[in-house]
């Protein structure tokens, strides 16, 4: 379960004069990993980048993907083992086995097993009860996997899923911003599926990449909760605002996640996570672990490295939304 919660906007005519230079508005849009993207850089000339974008989104499915057949993961999940992985899957790989220790556990690309058996992956859905989920859980766990010297992939078991889903988008908008750093664009925007990289500044408007992050408490139409500038940072987030779960008993609103540790989907306070990070890859791990965690347990993580700022929205005791949110996060907050 995952919704972006954000949303980008911006102003303005396709060029002006910025210090007698001209600024040219080149952008890039369309539809990728199930959901949208929208890609901005900003040049003093027109350039069209659209080939090497869908290269970058290309390679990255190849990888990454478990909705494809003949993708890297989707192999590797069949139990291909003579599989040589490329770069990318050994990037997320390690990445995703920091992030999995740093939350002890809490983000685990092994889940993908229970993600399919509770309906919300690629494969089958089956009756759960609590011992299908013992018998699931063996298949879980990060610290059973690893990459050879050989860069094959090594599972303790051959039944063991991986699902980068939480953590691949992110990624794949870290390769877009590598490829316009090596074309030499100074000030660019990234965004997928609200997911987003931000570099230099809107020099077409002479002010910082501004955002939009949606007020969950209206559930009927968009409304703006906060604004705030981006840059030189990625941001992501987890969460569903508008389709929490009322318990009929207490009125106390909650979504469901699945809890790696348990195995069994959550009823989490949690309604959305923001995190900021140096790269999108990061932010997305974290903010996906967030949901899963209880409130406090993620506060001492945040407030523990120094590279990530949040904005939490849960509910308290009592039903009412609340907030977190760190003190990095409120330097960027314009209102």
């Amino acid at each position: 379960m995952k919704k972006y919660l954000f949303f980008i906007f911006w102003v303005g005519a396709v060029s002006c004069k910025s210090d007698t230079k001209e600024v040219i508005k080149n952008q890039s849009t369309g539809g990728i990993f199930g959901t949208s993207y929208s890609i901005i850089y900003l040049a003093e000339r027109s350039l069209d980048y659209q080939q090497e974008i869908d290269s970058v989104f290309r390679v990255v499915n190849q990888s990454l993907s478990t909705y494809i057949p003949e993708s890297d993961i989707s192999r590797i999940n069949r139990g291909d083992s003579t599989l040589q992985v490329d770069h990318m899957f050994k990037d997320v790989f390690e990445l995703s086995r920091k992030i999995y220790r740093n939350t002890k556990g809490y983000f685990d690309p092994t889940v993908g097993t229970l993600v399919n058996a509770w309906g919300f992956g690629p494969g089958e859905e089956v009756a759960m009860d609590s011992t299908k989920v013992d018998s699931l859980l063996q298949y879980v766990g990060f610290d059973k996997v690893r990459i050879s010297t050989q860069r094959t992939v090594v599972k303790e078991n051959v039944n063991i899923y991986f699902d980068f889903n939480a953590i691949a988008k992110g990624y794949a908008i870290d390769r877009v911003a590598v490829l316009m750093d090596n074309k030499g664009i100074q000030n660019y925007l990234i965004e997928i599926g609200g997911e987003i990289v931000a570099k230099g500044r809107n020099t077409i408007k002479d002010k910082p990449w501004t955002l939009g992050i949606d007020n969950p408490e209206n559930e009927e139409e968009r409304e703006l909760k906060l604004i705030i500038n981006l840059k030189d940072r990625a941001l992501a987030s987890s969460g569903n605002y508008r389709k929490f779960r009322v318990d009929e008993q207490t009125g106390e609103k909650y979504v469901h996640t699945i809890d790696p540790i348990t195995g069994f989907t959550k009823n989490s306070s949690t309604l959305g996570v923001t995190v900021l990070a140096n790269d999108c890859a990061t932010a997305d791990g974290y903010a996906t672990a967030f949901m899963a965690m209880d409130l406090d347990t993620a506060k001492k993580i945040i407030e523990s490295d120094s590279g990530l700022d949040a904005y939490i929205i849960y509910v308290d005791v009592n039903g009412a939304i609340r907030e977190y949110m760190t003190d990095g996060f409120k330097k960027v907050v314009l209102r």
